[in-house]
């Protein structure tokens, strides 16, 4: 039994089914996919991903890559670039697929960017592998994860600093520390800027053809044709509503799960769970437009995520500001531009575009002015594009997926201490002290993103634990 169809609830339950158990899916939303979900928010015909949109991880997870997706419509698109952070004046850093090729673009800190990040990438899955199943002991590539964690270490902020002096390879390193949610100037979020740079130039930063929806949709089918079932539509409020089962695995965050499972909740464990901290939340915007983003550097045009905040300075303040509770005014924006490579995802003549930036959790302001603000400063024009707005505020957030409280789409804060104790500190994390009970979201290891181990080192938990049958 599992409860959730977020990517990490289906790996969970195609998982159990590859080692012939019965599975069966129960979710609350009409549809699955939790965080991999489409649909039209603007515009008839043009299709918007509600979250996730970009799938790195999902190329190089242990969890997915061997499964035959493809065989169930998932095709993966790859634009020319991944990675695009514009600077004022017209400047952009590029990352390519190559990084001789991202070197080359960085001019004098070329050479400081091969050094970093050539030993990285010549690890391949034996790097992203160990960073994606933490708690494997011994690791199984120690050499990689120990130069990693060298460096990975440290504060995004620190790390720029010390190896590069030009505002296009720190402000590359900048947008990519980003998708931490962190403060830039705290340990390990030089670790999350490497990983997805890392990613970046071995398996590429793809979308899913057609919507990240497509990703949901191929495991559903994937685990019907094992026998699986998914059930939409179908809150649990309650662990005693759920029938009999071998092994329960729960997608949702740790409140939920005390929710659910009500007085049969230790009061240890209890107030473990209740210690667990949520990081920000996200404001997102996605419009329909009637041509391309006007930028002023064409090449920005080349990727499909471009990361808008400028220099290193002007990224870790607003990220700071976010951490502190304020709203800045000139905030880091994460933007996807997928129809230029995607043209299944709007008629013709239109354009689909999704941004968010970060807020405080629970924030009831409407980003959307300064969101639209900092695109301008890189793409002049573009306000004239627009035939139609959605915005979701962090509530927005929450009430399309339960897991993102407060707006926080991470599972929770992904900062030193819960990296380690996630969402407690143990071997074995997805394993709760309820008897056949066990935690399968981004609020375990390895934490959130589109990879699906979480449900899968949960299911390979309880079959551990249920002799392996």
């Amino acid at each position: 039994m599992v409860v959730g169809s977020g990517p990490n609830g289906l790996v969970a339950a195609v998982t159990l089914a590859m080692r012939g158990w019965q599975v069966l899916v129960l979710e609350a939303a009409d549809t699955s996919g939790g965080g991999t979900r489409s649909a039209e928010l603007t515009l008839p015909g043009v299709t918007h991903d509600i979250c996730s949109a970009i799938h790195p991880l999902a190329l190089a997870s242990p969890a997915l890559r061997d499964l035959p997706l493809a065989e169930h419509g998932l095709e993966w698109v790859h634009p020319d670039v991944p990675v695009a952070h514009p600077l004022d004046g017209g400047r952009v850093a590029l990352l390519h697929r190559l990084v001789g090729e991202t070197a080359a673009g960085l001019g004098a800190d070329g050479a400081a960017y091969r050094r970093l990040l050539e030993p990285m990438v010549a690890a391949g899955f034996g790097l992203s592998d160990g960073l994606l199943a933490p708690l494997t002991i011994p690791p199984s590539h120690p050499l990689a994860l120990a130069r990693f964690g060298a460096v990975g270490i440290r504060s995004a902020d620190h790390l720029a600093r010390a190896r590069f002096g030009t505002e296009e390879a720190q402000g590359l390193l900048a947008g990519l520390a980003g998708h931490s949610i962190l403060s830039l100037r705290a340990p390990v979020t030089a670790g999350y800027a490497l990983m997805l740079g890392v990613l970046g130039h071995t398996v590429g930063w793809p979308m899913a053809r057609g919507g990240s929806q497509a990703i949901a949709d191929a495991l559903v089918s994937l685990l019907t044709s094992l026998g699986g079932r998914v059930e939409c539509g179908h809150r649990v409020t309650s662990l005693a509503e759920l029938p009999t089962a071998r092994a329960v695995l729960l997608d949702v965050d740790p409140r939920q799960l005390l929710a659910m499972a009500g007085p049969n909740v230790p009061p240890r464990y209890r107030r473990s769970l209740e210690r667990f901290r949520y990081g920000p939340g996200v404001c997102k915007v996605d419009w329909a437009l009637d041509g391309p983003i006007p930028w002023t550097n064409p090449d920005t045009a080349r990727a499909a995520t471009v990361h808008l905040g400028g220099s290193l300075a002007e990224v870790v303040a607003v990220e700071e500001e976010v951490q502190r509770g304020r709203h800045p005014e000139r905030p880091y924006v994460l933007l996807v531009q997928p129809s230029g490579f995607d043209p299944t995802r709007a008629p013709a003549g239109t354009h689909a575009v999704w941004a968010y930036c970060h807020v405080p959790n629970g924030s009831t302001v409407d980003m959307t002015d300064r969101i639209e603000a900092q695109v301008e400063r890189f793409a002049p024009g573009f306000r004239d594009r627009v035939l139609a707005r959605h915005t979701m505020r962090p509530a927005d957030m929450h009430a399309h997926n339960a897991n993102y409280l407060g707006g926080d789409i991470n599972g929770g804060m992904a900062d030193l201490r819960q990296f380690v104790a996630r969402p407690t500190l143990g071997l074995h994390p997805w394993r709760t002290p309820i008897d056949g009970v066990y935690l399968c979201s981004a609020s375990t290891p390895p934490g959130g993103g589109v990879h699906g181990m979480c449900g899968f080192l949960a299911a390979n938990e309880a079959l551990r634990h249920a002799g392996g049958s």
